[in-house]
């Protein structure tokens, strides 16, 4: 991304603050993995958003008169040889597009000063642990200098509210980012797919694992810097887990194998599901069921669009769920009743247990209300069939050009009384990243392909 997108992100949200506020933002901190070992480092998705600097001990202050100062490391030639180049605060303006830019060591020293005169500090509330301390330490600093003309804020408040919004609508230069990482993740999962195959095929022992490196080489072969979250890799049964993880378990010839994984590339991430036979041919029921899971993601495809509610895929997914369970005697229809019946009293959860789809972008689930906030105020009750608690409907989002989501309906058929045998342990679900546009969905993920006749196609080759 050029710097001009960063800095007019910044301007963008110091108009919001108000001409006396302020707002602070940390980067992510870094964690002890052991001994002397820390954990990868990894970016806050906020403070990468308003700068593109992935450094660590790194913070951002933006005013309200548009103005933004960086805290970062100091050069320090001795540590650079052990950890790495740091930019430094003499170079940060210039290759950053910040105003000012400071040592972090100075960031108790110089918060009071840059507060003072503030009437409301912005920061993300819930996210940084003592981040609320931090604050409260420089105000009472701040406090103690009132008889010598100090000004301390009378308010704080939570600056998710503001960038979650501008977050939601992903630009140009996002959602090319985004195609990228979407590319680089079908291949993997092209990959995984015809190793299945390959080595049952050879007759070799295969693992979840296998699976799993297939996709971890696919990603940094192409410039991935992470996986966006821990790859799920499930063999039969595991895939009834919704967040089973790539574990030693067997791949079984006969079995499906349901793959959840993608990518994160220059900061932004991919999500993609696939479920495969694992010797590369279905068998009727595994086929029945994954062409049942297929239509009902086709139906909430259909109704992704602009002016669409968030809710809608999801409905249209349910509603083609809920008949193939029918058709196919999942449910039982003397115990369950009609099609609305089903719907209405969420029978078909037994099978079908999350949403159809969430946000997507810098994080794999990304900020973002699910509720349109222009009508917040109207609300209603109603009693859960399944829990009996009191739920609270609110208008959900309107889908908008721009924003990224993801369609991905699933079925989880665990053993069960009643439940017919040729299906037990059968777990489908099938994932794709769509961006909203005008008259319907960009599917960016359909590298990797979809259709069962397709996917055996694929495996053979």
């Amino acid at each position: 991304m050029t710097l001009s997108i960063h800095t007019g992100r910044r301007a963008a949200l110091a108009a919001q603050l108000g001409p006396r506020g302020i707002a602070i933002i940390p980067t992510a901190p870094e964690r002890q993995r052991n001994r002397d070992s820390d954990f990868l480092f990894r970016h806050d998705s906020y403070f990468y958003y308003l700068t593109g600097f992935t450094e660590p001990q790194a913070w951002l202050v933006i005013t309200g008169d548009g103005k933004s100062t960086l805290f970062c490391q100091p050069k320090d030639m001795e540590r650079e040889i052990w950890d790495g180049y740091r930019l430094g605060p003499a170079d940060a303006p210039a290759r950053l597009g910040v105003d000012a830019a400071f040592s972090v060591a100075e960031l108790d020293a110089q918060l009071p000063r840059l507060i003072d005169g503030r009437d409301v500090v912005w920061y993300p509330f819930g996210i940084h642990s003592g981040l609320e301390t931090r604050v409260d330490q420089w105000l009472s600093s701040l406090r103690a200098r009132v008889r010598f003309g100090a000004l301390c804020p009378d308010q704080q408040r939570d600056l998710c509210s503001l960038l979650d919004e501008m977050r939601l609508i992903k630009d140009a230069s996002e959602q090319d980012t985004m195609r990228r990482a979407a590319r680089i993740s079908a291949g993997a999962h092209i990959r995984a797919m015809q190793l299945s195959a390959r080595m049952l095929r050879e007759g070799q022992d295969v693992r979840e694992y296998h699976l799993d490196a297939e996709l971890l080489h696919e990603f940094r072969r192409h410039g991935s810097q992470y996986p966006a979250y821990g790859s799920i890799v499930a063999a039969g049964a595991n895939a009834c887990v919704l967040h089973y993880r790539a574990d030693a378990a067997p791949i079984r010839d006969g079995e499906l194998v349901l793959i959840d994984a993608g990518c994160e590339l220059d900061g932004y991430a991919s999500d993609i599901t696939r479920t495969f036979p694992a010797n590369g041919r279905f068998t009727g029921p595994q086929r029945e069921l994954y062409d049942l899971v297929l239509a009902s993601q086709q139906a909430a495809v259909d109704a992704t669009r602009a002016g669409a509610r968030f809710t809608d895929p999801h409905d249209a997914s349910v509603k083609v769920l809920a008949q193939g369970m029918l058709d196919l005697g999942l449910l039982d229809r003397q115990k369950v009743g009609t099609l609305q019946d089903v719907i209405d009293k969420r029978s078909y959860f037994q099978f079908y247990m999350h949403r159809t789809g969430h946000w997507l972008g810098m994080d794999v689930h990304d900020c973002g209300g699910y509720l349109e906030p222009g009508e917040l105020g109207q609300a209603s009750e109603r009693k859960d069939a399944l829990s009996g608690e009191t739920i609270v409907n609110r208008p959900a989002r309107i889908l908008r050009p721009g924003m990224v989501l993801t369609i991905e309906p699933g079925i989880y058929v665990r053993p069960a009384p009643g439940v017919p045998e040729q299906f037990h342990n059968i777990g489908i679900r099938i994932e794709d990243d769509a961006i909203v546009t005008d008259d319907g969905c960009e599917l960016i993920t359909r590298a990797v392909p979809v259709d069962g006749a397709d996917i055996e196609a694929l495996m053979r080759a």
